[in-house]
């Protein structure tokens, strides 16, 4: 949960770079809160009101930690537009998302591994 707040309190920071766990951490607390939201919907017999409602709360917050993310392992954040590209670019961007980071400093700056939490 810790990962998921760190995400949501730099929600407008597209500068610097986010490590693996804090972006999948990030991604599993989103996937978790929809899946809630939608039982919740579906039980209730609400169309996705709730559902939309987070989307949107948390789209700024998704890109820039995907934009992070990309930084980290050394790619421009314009590499995102790759998921405009049907299957490939989503396969694409899995794998930059699933990639180590850069072991040293990058042009984003320092490797968030070495810096303390």
């Amino acid at each position: 949960m810790r990962w998921y707040l760190k995400v949501l309190k730099n929600y407008v920071g597209f500068q610097g770079r986010a490590r693996r766990k804090e972006y999948w951490m990030f991604i599993l607390f989103t996937t978790l809160i929809s899946i809630v939201l939608t039982l919740i919907e579906l039980a209730v017999g609400l169309p996705s009101v709730l559902t939309g409602i987070y989307s949107l709360a948390i789209l700024l917050p998704s890109l820039a930690v995907s934009v992070r993310r990309l930084h980290d392992t050394g790619r421009s954040g314009w590499w995102l537009l790759i998921n405009l590209v049907p299957l490939i670019g989503g396969i694409v961007f899995l794998v930059f998302t699933c990639l180590d980071s850069e072991p040293t400093a990058n042009r984003f700056g320092e490797n968030p591994k070495n810096q303390a939490i």
